[in-house]
């Protein structure tokens, strides 16, 4: 019997499947970018989704086994120091097609500075996935000065 895959909507560090593969040996066998609409992204100092119904987010939707997102998720909160949690969300992906999927947000992140390398290996990422030049740009802004 095959291990079921999940939809997971990722917007941070883990859009790059460089990351994935280091932090919990996942490899997505489907990947696609999308957008989530009403949440707006924070990296203070990791990244993270807050309500807002002016903003998208975008990300990629990858596919993923609940025992692997336990283990990534554990990694964010034994290495990063951050706790995260599902959250069930609607994403478009870039052919107009909404599809359900999980997400993972940290309802508690004590605020501070981000660091440079992560904000990059998120930019990165976010221009392999082709994510808009206005997106990119907001990404860049939480770097250090």
């Amino acid at each position: 019997m095959t291990t079921p895959r999940v939809w997971t909507f990722f917007y941070g560090s883990y859009i790059n499947l460089d990351v994935l593969k280091d932090a919990a040996d996942l490899v997505p066998q489907g990947v696609e970018r999308a957008m989530l609409g009403g949440f707006d992204i924070r990296i203070a100092p990791r990244a993270n989704l807050v309500r807002s119904d002016g903003h998208s987010v975008y990300g990629i939707l990858a596919t993923a086994t609940h025992a692997e997102l336990v283990r990534l998720y554990k990694h964010s909160e034994d290495v990063l120091g951050e706790t995260y949690l599902p959250e069930a969300v609607l994403a478009r992906t870039s052919s107009g097609d909404y599809r359900p999927a999980l997400t993972y947000i940290c309802p508690e992140m004590i605020p501070r500075p981000a660091e440079a390398a992560y904000v990059n290996r998120i930019v990165v990422a976010a221009r392999q996935f082709q994510f808009a030049d206005e997106y990119i740009a907001r990404i860049l802004a939480f770097a250090p000065k």
